[in-house]
């Protein structure tokens, strides 16, 4: 197993050769004229390039080149938690990267039911990821709330279609180890061909969204295997592997990420800045529905910059902010911390804090708890 690691800018005239280069050391063979490629950017929502929020527009240009060259039909599509797909690839830069070739682009719009195991048997996907021929994944590295890092992997949930997205969040509830589970299971499941990381321009601090901080590392990571290229990350950013919930779910499922042979020089980058996430169940077990109400990680707001746009609550699978009323209201009793609020807002207005009563009692029940009770 190989994850390849190459300086890169967003010239394009420089990332171009980097790309196509990293393309046929992966296997470009297997794609071939006429397959229909499924390009799978991050596409979150609408963003400019220097937030740093989507993967940049030189980088899925520099893909879609590449499969007309090898005369394929490229696809690029996402589901987009937020916004018009039109808006997104407007602001994104990415309708003006694709300008003069003649490539579809467009959301995912049909799913079909793919068993991708226990213990969730058949869910809904995409119906172009299913059918493509080859899937081409292009994450871009960033931090995520609730699931530490949003990389090769976590960027496939976006093959779970609009609403499906927090209908599955609100499932997992607060168990933030079902809802890597889940993400594992479909990486398991679409095994993409070639997953290149877009490293360029990153996000550290409280991401996925604009509340995180963009941060040049400059950096192109490259692989087959998305699980194997997640694992390279966290070797990248001095992260034990364990604390990544899907590569520890990938793991408890019996498929641990493999230790990839590094073609290139990591960088060895020791200060990345990451959310910090707190155990979302813990406490003796008649205590835990009080903990997770009261005590826990919660999302908040600074009214300074909210503009009441609708946003998060549109997105919020537990109904647990109350619509348009001012300043923001949270309803924590409902709250499953699944961060989505944060992902979609476009202002920056929400963080996430941990009240000082949960700090008290996750220090006392790290101390004083038996082993078992904890999680």
């Amino acid at each position: 197993m190989r994850v390849i690691v190459r300086h890169a800018t967003y010239d394009l005239n420089t990332l171009r050769p980097v790309i196509f280069g990293m393309m046929e050391a992966m296997g470009g063979e297997k794609i071939g004229s006429g397959s229909r490629v499924l390009i799978k950017p991050n596409l979150l929502s609408p963003a400019l390039p220097r937030q740093a929020v989507l993967t940049h527009p030189a980088v899925v240009r520099a893909v879609v080149e590449y499969c007309y060259e090898r005369g394929a039909r490229p696809l690029v599509a996402d589901s987009p938690a937020m916004g018009s797909f039109d808006l997104l690839l407007r602001m994104s830069g990415i309708r003006d990267a694709l300008r003069g070739l003649d490539c579809e682009c467009r959301p995912f719009q049909n799913s079909v039911r793919v068993d991708i195991g226990k213990p969730f048997g058949a869910i809904e996907i995409a119906e172009d990821a299913v059918r493509a021929d080859v899937i081409v994944n292009l994450p871009k590295l960033k931090t995520h709330s609730q699931m530490l890092l949003t990389l090769a992997v976590k960027n496939l949930f976006g093959c779970v279609v609009g609403y499906r997205k927090p209908e599955w969040h609100m499932r997992a509830g607060v168990d933030r180890q079902t809802f890597a589970w889940l993400i594992a299971r479909i990486g398991m499941t679409l095994r993409p061909a070639f997953n290149i990381l877009d490293g360029v321009l990153t996000l550290e601090g409280q991401g996925p969204g604009m509340s995180g901080v963009p941060r040049e590392l400059g950096v192109l990571l490259a692989g087959c295997d998305p699980f194997a290229l997640d694992r390279t990350v966290c070797r990248m950013v001095g992260l034990d592997p364990e604390r990544l919930p899907v590569l520890k779910a990938a793991r408890e499922m019996g498929f641990p990420a493999p230790e990839a042979e590094i073609d290139g020089a990591l960088p060895e980058i020791r200060d990345f800045r990451l959310p910090r996430l707190t155990s979302l169940i813990f406490g003796p077990k008649f205590l835990q529905g009080w903990i997770r109400r009261q005590l826990l990680q919660r999302p908040v707001c600074d009214p300074a910059l909210c503009r009441m746009c609708g946003e998060c609550w549109k997105i919020c699978p537990a109904w647990a902010i109350t619509p348009e009323a001012k300043p923001l209201c949270f309803d924590y009793d409902r709250c499953i911390r699944c961060f989505c609020c944060l992902e979609v807002c476009p202002f920056g207005a929400l963080r996430t804090t941990e009240t000082l009563a949960g700090r008290i009692v996750r220090a006392a029940a790290a101390v004083i708890l038996p082993p078992g009770t904890t999680r």
